[in-house]
């Protein structure tokens, strides 16, 4: 046989033997639960680290000499003058940004109204001189940077407290997980920053609290294809996260398929580093990952109270 033909067949024997050796790994990894990893396509941006601080807004008008502002936020059962204020503020900075397309006319007081079952107002505030608001705040809105340590900030391989209780869980019928909110020990400061956000502390599960905090720490988010999966972004350094929920009837703990597709999506996305929340336990082998790939961190059930009070709230 000429060269040339045996060189050919040869690259086709290669060629052959490639692609089946890439087929039985994708066979194998699907026959353990194991994800794929491929390329994380990125979706919606849920907020971006400039100007997602805010509060959302369900209304805005002028009547007469009102600015009206209103609030899509969860407001707890009692008053508190705090989040009022807070949410005062909130509306100056709104109506600082209408005021280049509506036109704040002769007003002179600006009233914060906000609820969701039921909307009442907060708080009002004279304006300096009819349609004239005061200077910008330096905060730039819900903040905790100023008040908190940022629990994402520094390298989780810097971190030098490793949390080993582990709640090991039998899954029956009878043994459920509650609520995620109402195990928590929440500092009012964090609690009024939630509402604030639009999160309803009462009810809230793992991710939709870390989200938030990402949020009030100045990340811009944006959620991946991936179900749950979210890239958090600040100072240049990336951080993937992966949120699972706890549905009624599933286990009580994380399973070894959530742990490996979390890995395999983590690797890669291409990020800096990598966090899964769930509200379920964690089994013993985290403690283990963690020690082995230092870029990774699991804060689960019985985690997330350190992970709140590790902010230190002032």
């Amino acid at each position: 046989m000429e060269p040339f033909l045996l060189a050919i067949l040869f690259l086709l024997i290669l060629i052959t033997a490639g692609w089946f050796l890439a087929t039985s790994r994708k066979r194998q990894m699907s026959r353990f639960g194991e994800a794929v990893p491929t390329k994380p396509e990125i979706g919606e941006t849920l907020f971006e680290a400039a100007e997602g601080n805010h509060a959302p807004v369900s209304a805005f008008h002028v009547s007469g000499d009102e600015i009206r502002v209103t609030f899509d936020v969860p407001l707890p059962a009692e008053n508190d003058p705090v989040l009022n204020n807070l949410l005062l503020d909130e509306a100056i900075e709104v109506a600082r940004e209408k005021r280049h397309t509506l036109p704040l006319g002769d007003a002179t007081v600006i009233v914060a109204y906000a609820g969701r079952d039921q909307v009442r107002e907060l708080a009002r505030a004279k304006l300096p001189s009819p349609g004239e608001l005061p200077p910008k705040l330096e905060s730039g809105g819900i903040n905790l940077a100023h008040v908190a340590h940022d629990p994402f900030a520094a390298p989780f391989d810097e971190e030098k407290e490793r949390v080993a209780d582990v709640h090991v869980r039998v899954d029956t019928p009878d043994d459920e997980l509650g609520p995620l909110a109402a195990s928590l020990n929440l500092p009012v400061g964090l609690e009024r920053g939630l509402r604030a956000t639009g999160v309803d502390p009462r009810t809230a599960d793992a991710s939709e609290i870390v989200l938030a905090l990402l949020r009030m720490f100045g990340y811009a988010v944006s959620e991946l294809a991936f179900t749950g999966s979210y890239l958090a972004v600040k100072d240049g350094r990336t951080t993937y996260v992966q949120a699972e929920p706890h549905q009624r009837g599933e286990a009580l703990e994380v399973t070894d398929a959530s742990i490996r597709r979390f890995l395999a999506e983590f690797g890669s996305s291409g990020a800096d580093r990598g966090l899964f929340l769930s509200e379920k336990y964690a089994p013993f082998e985290i403690h283990s990952i963690e020690s082995r790939q230092p870029k990774v961190r699991f804060v689960t059930r019985e985690r997330v109270q350190r992970f709140v009070d590790s902010m230190s709230l002032g």
